[in-house]
């Protein structure tokens, strides 16, 4: 999609570095963080939310949260997901959130 910010980044277009990036999805850090860790995993694929996700798709990014969290050495944390305007979705591509540690909502 031509003007989302997240199909920019995952691309490469804006110089984002990232954590982790394989042929399904790169992990970066939220530029407006939550925690004392909060780093977004976002699909290349363009899925708006888990509305147009499938199964297949979410368990890449689930099993992309663990190899991150392992990688990083974050042993407890929360994971978010959100779905819709009404749920807090600010960005219209699906991500998941890891959030660790003094999490601020």
């Amino acid at each position: 999609m031509e003007d989302c910010i997240f199909c920019k980044i995952s691309n490469g277009d804006l110089g984002t570095e990232f954590i982790y990036e394989d042929e399904t999805a790169v992990v970066f850090k939220d530029i407006n963080p939550k925690a004392d860790i909060h780093l977004l995993v976002v699909p290349k694929e363009h899925v708006q939310d888990l509305n147009e996700c499938s199964a297949e798709l979410i368990g890449k990014l689930m099993s992309i949260v663990k190899k991150v969290t392992v990688q990083e050495n974050i042993k407890s944390f929360r994971t978010v997901i959100n779905t819709g305007k009404d749920a807090g979705q600010e960005v219209f591509h699906l991500h998941i959130h890891i959030l660790s540690g003094n999490i601020k909502f």
